[in-house]
C-alpha cells in the first residue's frame, strides 16, 4: 500500500488547522490595536509583574483561568440536572456570578502575557481571546436573563458559553504547548551546561562592564566582567529566547547594588550575579554558572 504523508493524517489536520491561525498575517493589525490599549490599562511594570506571575516562578494565566473554568462547568451541569428545583437553580445562577466575578483577573493576567509575545504568537492569542471574550459575553447575557426569569434563555446561553470557552481552552492548550508562550525556553541549559568546571577563555580579554557572548559547548553563554568579579548567565532569555548579551545593563538597586541584564526583546530583568527575575514578563530564573579564575584562564560550570 502507498504510505501517506504525515501531513495528510487525519489526526495532523485538525492540529494543523490550529497552526494556520499563527500564519493569518491580517490579524496584526488588530492585534497592535489590542497591545496599545492594554500597555494603556496596564501601564505600571509592578502590575505586570503580579499579572505575568513572576512572583509565582511561572506565568499565572494557566493558573487562574481555573476558577471561572470551573464554575462555569458546575453550573452548566447543575443547569442539565432534569428535576432541578429553586434550590438548584439559584446554585447555577451563584455559579455563574463566580465565574463571571473570576474572569476579570484571569483576563488581565492573560491581556499582560499577550503584549509580550511573537507576532504568530499573538495571531493564536488574539483568536483564543475573542473566543473567550464571546463567552463571557454569553454569561452576563445568561445572568441578565437568570435575573429576569428567563430560565430557558439563560441557560442556552450558559450552554453556549461553555462551548466558546471549551473552545478558547483547546487555543490556549496549542498556544502554551505547541507556540511554547509561557515555557522556560531556558530549561534545557539545565541539561546540556557543563557539570564539570570548563574553560571559557582568559579573564583578562573579556571587557569590564560590557555582556559578552561565548559558546561552552551547544550553550550559549553571557558573560559580564565588572572589576574584580565575573558573572556568567545563559545567554538565551528564559522568556523568549532573546539575546541577553545584546541587552543593557542596569542597577535597580543603586549603583552599591547588584547589576541588572535587561533583555533587549521584551525587557526581562535579571540579577547578574544569580539570575533572579527582577522583572518580567520572564518569571523563570535565569540558568546561572559558577565561575572561577586559574592563572588568567576563567572556568565555569552550573550551578
Amino acid at each position: 500500500m502507498p504510505s501517506r504523508k504525515a501531513g495528510n493524517s487525519p489526526v495532523m489536520r485538525p492540529f494543523r488547522a490550529l497552526d494556520r491561525i499563527s500564519e493569518w498575517s491580517w490579524l496584526d493589525n488588530p492585534a497592535k490595536t489590542v497591545r496599545g490599549a492594554v500597555s494603556t490599562m496596564l501601564p505600571g511594570r509592578r502590575l505586570r509583574d503580579l499579572l505575568h506571575g513572576v512572583w509565582l516562578g511561572h506565568p499565572l494565566h494557566p493558573m487562574a483561568v481555573q476558577a471561572p473554568i470551573g464554575a462555569f462547568l458546575c453550573a452548566g451541569l447543575v443547569d442539565a440536572l432534569p428535576d432541578a428545583g429553586p434550590g438548584e437553580r439559584r446554585v447555577a445562577d451563584s455559579l455563574t456570578t463566580v465565574g463571571v466575578l473570576a474572569s476579570l483577573p484571569a483576563s488581565l493576567a492573560g491581556a499582560a502575557d499577550f503584549v509580550q509575545t511573537q507576532p504568530d504568537q499573538q495571531r493564536t492569542g488574539l483568536v483564543h481571546a475573542t473566543a473567550n471574550s464571546a463567552a463571557l459575553t454569553s454569561y452576563l447575557l445568561s445572568l441578565r436573563w437568570r435575573a429576569t426569569g428567563r430560565r430557558t434563555a439563560a441557560v442556552t446561553a450558559g450552554w453556549t458559553g461553555l462551548a466558546l470557552i471549551a473552545a478558547g481552552g483547546v487555543l490556549g492548550g496549542h498556544l502554551s504547548y505547541h507556540q511554547a508562550n509561557g515555557a522556560n525556553q531556558a530549561e534545557d541549559v539545565r541539561h546540556i551546561g557543563p557539570q564539570e568546571w570548563t574553560e571559557v577563555g582568559n579573564v583578562h580579554e573579556l571587557p569590564d562592564g560590557v555582556p559578552t557572548r561565548r559558546m561552552v559547548g551547544e550553550v550559549p553563554v553571557v558573560i559580564l566582567r565588572n572589576g574584580e568579579h565575573t558573572h556568567v548567565l545563559a545567554d538565551r532569555c528564559s522568556h523568549a529566547s532573546g539575546p541577553l548579551h545584546q541587552g543593557t545593563l542596569s542597577w535597580p538597586f543603586g549603583r552599591g547594588g547588584a547589576p541588572c541584564l535587561e533583555c533587549p526583546w521584551h525587557g526581562s530583568v535579571f540579577r547578574v550575579s544569580d539570575g533572579s527575575v527582577v522583572h518580567g514578563p520572564a518569571t523563570a530564573t535565569q540558568p546561572g554558572f559558577h565561575t572561577r579564575v586559574v592563572g588568567d584562564r576563567l572556568h565555569i560550570r552550573l550551578r
